[in-house]
């Protein structure tokens, strides 16, 4: 039972009277009326990868744990629909690779994607790598198959890029986080594979300078930029310290790091030689300072690790606060400076890891004890650090959660952010949905 009552981060832990490990949609359902009919509430779980421990059971009430890990076959891939139908239990990874096999790309991208599993990622909204160019879990999906909280199965698995007919009922469960429905499968949309890429792992000075470079990419090959990701010089030393086989491609260290991604299915783009002189104009500039370049996959591969393994860097290093916020692209520099300001000025000494999504505007705004403390003492007072960046975050318009959900870690915040006609509204569609409170209870809605 334990692997199903706690999340990977070992900070929520909870009970179940039982774990069910359906192999069907008709057993999804079986499952959830028998649960409606003796009063037992439902977890519905993937992966467990979660950051906002909305996979793990949160309340006293009697409940348990619906994995959907066996549920795991990519029904079809379709190249001219430029679909892919998969079961909840497949994992990510495993999607991307039947995507590769058919010569296609399912660009959704992220760092836990060899575990999180299909149904957790749409379940949570869960956004990635390559937001800035092609949106969040719920812009890829075209169709989901549900069970609703009192066992009716809901089949919308359409692949048509238009369906104009009434509310959009898929859109309401995807970032629900299995408290209205439980996905039982879903029509994904694909890309043509693509043929030319360029990566470069990039020296800034600031996260200004980062933002200038990311305006020249935008103005000079938008179209084919992927990813645009921000890294600092402590979460770096991180991963290289706690994560064994990490290589620093550049020599020089520098306060901030960008690694970018341009790829595209044209024939005979030319990307690397468009994005030599792009890092060239860069610095002349001084935007740029250093710069290398993925010679080959392995190459790629490996500078994307030092991205990929920042979260388990923090982890080995004793735990982090973590902020998982968004602002307007234009804010970002702002948001670190003074986001960084205001952590440390309710704990001196914090240590500032901000990464992440910067071509989107969610940086992954993570603080490490004070050299020498114990972490222990500093995740006691995590709230309070995330409530000081969190003001920030209000005055720049911008959201506590961008791609990890509320979970129970982030329910406190749900009523001073969202509280009032958003929040009443969001109740209303709870009640109306799942009016026993079987589906996931003590996540989401407060």
């Amino acid at each position: 039972m334990a692997p199903y009552t706690t999340d990977w981060r070992g900070q929520f832990k909870g009970e179940a009277i039982a774990v069910a490990r359906p192999a069907n949609t008709q057993e999804v359902a079986d499952t959830v009326k028998a649960c409606a009919a003796a009063g037992v509430a439902i977890v519905p779980q993937g992966g467990n990868t979660s950051l906002s421990g909305a996979a793990i059971p949160a309340t006293s009430k009697p409940q348990i744990v619906l994995s959907l890990s066996r549920m795991n076959k990519v029904r079809a891939v379709d190249t001219i629909d430029l679909t892919m139908t998969v079961e909840p239990g497949v994992t990510l990874k495993a999607a991307q690779n039947a995507a590769l096999d058919a010569e296609c790309l399912l660009p959704l991208s992220i760092s836990s994607e060899g575990t999180a599993q299909i149904g957790g990622v749409l379940g949570t909204n869960a956004g990635g790598n390559n937001t800035l160019r092609f949106g969040n879990a719920r812009d890829f999906v075209l169709g989901l198959e549900v069970v609703m909280a009192d066992g009716q199965i809901w089949n919308g698995l359409r692949r048509l890029r238009k369906d104009n007919t009434g509310y959009c009922l898929r859109q309401l469960f995807i970032g629900s986080e299995g408290t209205l429905g439980i996905i039982t499968a879903a029509v994904l949309k694909v890309i043509p594979r693509p043929t030319d890429a360029a990566v470069a792992f990039c020296a800034v000075e600031s996260p200004a300078a980062a933002l200038k470079l990311l305006g020249r990419l935008q103005r000079t090959d938008g179209q084919a930029l992927m990813a645009f990701e921000l890294l600092c010089h402590q979460g770096i030393e991180l991963v290289l310290q706690h994560v064994p086989g990490i290589v620093m491609p550049l020599a020089t260290p520098s306060p901030y790091y960008v690694l970018l991604e341009l790829a595209t299915s044209r024939p005979n783009a030319g990307l690397r030689a468009s994005l030599e002189s792009i890092l060239g104009d860069a610095m002349e500039a001084g935007e740029v300072t250093d710069a290398t370049f993925a010679e080959s996959d392995a190459q790629r591969g490996a500078l994307w690790k030092l991205r990929e393994e920042h979260a388990e860097g923090l982890k080995r290093e004793g735990g982090s606060v973590k902020n998982d916020v968004s602002v307007p692209v234009s804010c970002v520099p702002q948001l670190i400076e003074e986001g960084i300001k205001a952590a440390q000025a309710v704990i001196p000494g914090l240590r500032p890891v901000p990464f992440g999504h910067m071509g989107d505007g969610n940086i992954h705004f993570n603080f490490i004890a004070p050299k020498g403390t114990d972490p222990k003492a500093m995740l006691a007072r995590e709230y309070e650090v995330m409530d000081a960046v969190n003001a920030v975050v209000k005055k720049l318009d911008g959201s506590f959660s961008a791609e990890h959900g509320i979970g129970q870690f982030k329910l406190p915040m749900m009523e001073p952010w969202r509280g009032g006609t958003e929040l009443d509204t969001m109740r209303k569609i709870k009640a109306a949905l799942d009016p026993q409170g079987t589906l996931n209870p003590g996540k989401m809605i407060p």
